[in-house]
């Protein structure tokens, strides 16, 4: 699967989200301040983990369609990540 520059800038916002949170922990801040910024990049994650394997089934369907190949079980699989997820 290729990684598009969506994808990539996803995880380098996150990446600054986390440097954040180290340098609020470093300085002590208020832990609700620390949690918020925490849920924060959490939900960041889910979001980009959820574009990383939606895009990547769409892929697979039309890989497996231009083969005549069943879908099912690919579909079940990208389910099956974004469930072991959570």
């Amino acid at each position: 699967m290729e990684y598009n520059d969506q994808m990539k800038n996803r995880v380098k916002r996150i990446e600054g989200q986390l440097r954040g949170i180290l340098k609020m922990m470093e300085e002590k801040s208020d832990c609700r301040d620390v949690i918020t910024q925490m849920s924060a990049a959490r939900t960041a994650i889910d979001r980009t983990m959820g574009l990383v394997v939606s895009s990547n089934l769409v892929e697979c369907v039309q890989k497996s369609e231009e083969n005549g190949e069943d879908t099912e079980e690919l579909v079940q699989e990208a389910v099956n990540l974004l469930v072991k997820s959570r």
